[in-house]
């Protein structure tokens, strides 16, 4: 009967604490640096439900000297088998091992769920990207088109972001495309394997939460930008598009920046 209500309680004092995790993140606004914001909605409302029920079972549940929660199956079986009901051999450890699992398992969920509340939670890292390969996903690439760029003016180009550009060094090497679109972007600096020369301004696209996260980037030329940034860094870029001028690169076309300025980071790191 203890390892019942042990299990009872864990499981409901577990929901209680995962559950006021779940709501400060949602109330800070920092929710959306785990999930997509279309399920923050969704997932407080099912959080304050967990909550709420957890709370009835508290109140309301049968304690351990309830008359009615004991065994009276002894009344029914048959009498060889009457008094059996709850005996362990001697010897077991099985009760004992389910109560240091759970007794682990509540220490590890709690641990998790205070270290989520005390530590400020970060964005996933150029290590991620660079884990996760930029622009390997054909997906997360899918946005502005040629034709819709052609379309949209010089006075649009300031608006697209990492994904847009991205998504069209994708589609055409042609750098007569290029030519009088000024890009105004905002990344992460994560550094390019092929060659030192250039760097990727990155960006994770999240589609439903941060492990599902891409990374996508634009190839930035900056000689020796080693010498002023720093992987990791928020930096903003402006500047247009030329004939990636490196042969270690396998990149045709890179930016080239006018202005590099070091930036806090948004409010929102994620594309969506």
């Amino acid at each position: 009967m203890r390892d019942v209500l042990l299990a009872r309680w864990q499981g409901v004092l577990l929901t209680l604490v995962v559950g006021a995790s779940t709501l400060w993140l949602a109330g800070t606004g920092q929710l959306v640096l785990y999930i997509h914001p279309r399920y923050v909605v969704f997932t407080v409302v099912m959080t304050i439900i967990g909550v709420v029920l957890s709370l009835a079972v508290l109140l309301w549940a049968p304690r351990a000297d309830d008359p009615d929660d004991h065994d009276h199956a002894d009344e029914t079986w048959p009498v060889e088998q009457r008094g059996r009901v709850g005996r362990r051999r001697p010897g077991r450890a099985g009760p004992v091992l389910r109560r240091s699992l759970l007794t682990a398992g509540t220490l590890v969920v709690t641990a998790l769920a205070v270290a989520i509340v005390v530590l400020p939670p970060a964005t996933l890292t150029s290590a991620t990207a660079t884990t996760r390969d930029v622009n390997s996903s054909t997906a997360a690439l899918e946005g502005t088109s040629v034709e819709e760029a052609n379309a949209a003016g010089s006075s649009a180009y300031a608006s697209f972001s990492v994904l847009d550009w991205a998504g069209l060094l994708r589609q055409t090497s042609d750098v007569a495309f290029y030519t009088g679109k000024q890009a105004d972007v905002t990344g992460i600096v994560t550094a390019s394997g092929d060659d030192p020369d250039v760097f990727y301004l990155t960006r994770f696209v999240v589609t439903c939460c941060a492990v599902d996260a891409q990374p996508v980037g634009v190839p930035v030329q900056l000689p020796s930008w080693q010498d002023d940034l720093a992987v990791d860094q928020w930096v903003r870029v402006e500047g247009g598009f030329q004939t990636n001028r490196s042969a270690a690169s396998s990149d045709p076309i890179a930016l080239v920046p006018e202005t590099v300025e070091q930036v806090d980071q948004p409010r929102d790191p994620y594309l969506y």
